[in-house]
């Protein structure tokens, strides 16, 4: 018996699918009625997300800024759901806190592999599928891609990993520039401080986290952000929302 294969109206790929703004989105987008490939280097953590969201979420485990990785999504975005994805949510990264005198430059080459050097490749191939199958004005086809407030504004206790941000952040406008008329939606959402797991790898103290939310709260949490992704690809094929910045109420700066 040949098992029937689910139509959804879209299909996503979102990478550091596993916590955070990522596992984030990936519940706002199952919840609209959407098919979902998460990417996590830990398998153990997308399980969880999984078992939760059922048939509509499809796990692949892997470093995202590993080429093969990258082309395991959209076969597997194929095999499960019978066509490529038309959403692509750039979101892996990984944080460094510190000034410019301060940062352990000890792993500041992972975080460029990862947050510059990875974010290229996945646009790079998400831009070849989608242009491959576009439909354009008739469907929408969208990349997203998280970057940061620190990319925008320089922020001295982050600003080595806020190099990062800002640099992804001109990948965006050239990406944008170059598929934008060819029906390509490329929008770029710079969250400011977000309550997940990441204040936890880039090395933030419990005390910083305790001065950012008393200074600042309440924080965004993931799903605040994914509101935002949501309303972004939910808009007709022809409406493309670009930029968003969105911050706690209270975060003045950056």
């Amino acid at each position: 018996m040949i098992e029937k294969i689910v139509q959804y109206p879209r299909i996503a790929i979102i990478t550091g699918a596993s916590s955070g703004i990522g596992a984030a989105t990936a519940r706002k987008f199952v919840a609209a009625g959407y098919a979902v490939v998460g990417n996590a280097r830990n398998i153990h953590k997308l399980q969880p997300l999984e078992e939760e969201l059922g048939s509509a979420f499809c796990a692949v485990a892997g470093d995202a800024s590993d080429l093969t990785v990258l082309d395991r999504l959209f076969a597997v975005s194929i095999e499960r759901f019978g066509r490529t994805a038309d959403i692509v949510v750039a979101n892996a990264g990984r944080g460094l806190g510190g000034s410019v005198t301060q940062a352990d430059l000890t792993k500041f080459a992972e975080i460029l592999q990862l947050n510059l050097s990875g974010t290229l490749a996945l646009l790079q191939k998400a831009s070849s599928h989608l242009l491959n199958d576009r439909h354009f004005p008739e469907q929408a086809a969208d990349i997203v891609i998280i970057g940061s407030v620190v990319g925008r504004h320089i922020s001295p206790f982050s600003a080595v990993y806020g190099s990062t941000k800002f640099a992804v952040h001109s990948l965006a406008e050239g990406l944008r520039r170059e598929v934008g008329p060819q029906g390509i939606r490329v929008s770029l959402v710079e969250p400011g401080i977000v309550l997940s797991g990441f204040q936890e790898g880039a090395g933030y103290s419990e005390d910083m986290v305790q001065h950012f939310d008393e200074k600042f709260g309440p924080l965004l949490i993931g799903t605040d952000v994914a509101n935002v992704i949501h309303f972004i690809v939910s808009q007709p094929p022809h409406v493309h929302i670009n930029e968003v910045m969105v911050r706690p109420t209270r975060q003045d700066y950056p």
